[in-house]
């Protein structure tokens, strides 16, 4: 078969566009939340009972102390408590907690939580995430500014990490 030369330089820009914006190759973990720390750590429980911490993936929550922390981590806490999760991840951090998108019935619950308003996209690890999360947290985070919905209600919220700088 002779590929016509118009053709293929496309095919084979499509393709190498394809495999670099791939991610790493996942590893999964199937469990039940059993536990919270906030807006975005998580508890799961594993089929042979074992207990994994898990940061969530693409998102930083109010602290605790925070304003919209106890309001963040309820939103979580209705999103996945004591129900199955899919968890894919790559790393774990500096704290041993596997960093990840945790999964409940196909919904990325960190994706709802920015959505909601209860948490922010993370940009300092965005290279972490997919081209496509990328653009898609940003755009809700934005959707869920231009809608003061949660932290959002606040005309000038502090973001986590600035939080956790001035402690």
């Amino acid at each position: 078969m002779r590929l016509r030369t118009a053709s293929f330089p496309l095919a084979l820009v499509v393709t190498l566009g394809l495999l670099a914006s791939s991610p790493a190759q996942s590893d999964t973990l199937l469990g039940t939340v059993v536990g919270l720390a906030d807006g975005d750590t998580v508890t799961v429980l594993d089929a042979s009972s074992t207990q994994h911490r898990i940061r969530l993936a693409g998102i930083d929550a109010p602290e605790k102390k925070q304003d919209f922390g106890t309001r963040s981590r309820q939103s979580l806490s209705e999103l996945v408590f004591q129900k199955p999760v899919k968890v894919e991840y790559t790393k774990t951090d500096r704290y041993g907690r596997i960093v990840g998108k945790v999964l409940v019935n196909s919904v990325d619950a960190s994706l709802e939580q920015v959505k909601r308003g209860m948490a922010w996209h993370y940009k300092a690890y965005e290279r972490e995430q997919s081209p496509v999360d990328r653009v898609l947290y940003a755009q809700v985070e934005t959707d869920a500014r231009r809608a003061h919905r949660g932290l959002w209600q606040d005309p000038s919220p502090i973001p986590p990490w600035d939080f956790r700088k001035m402690r």
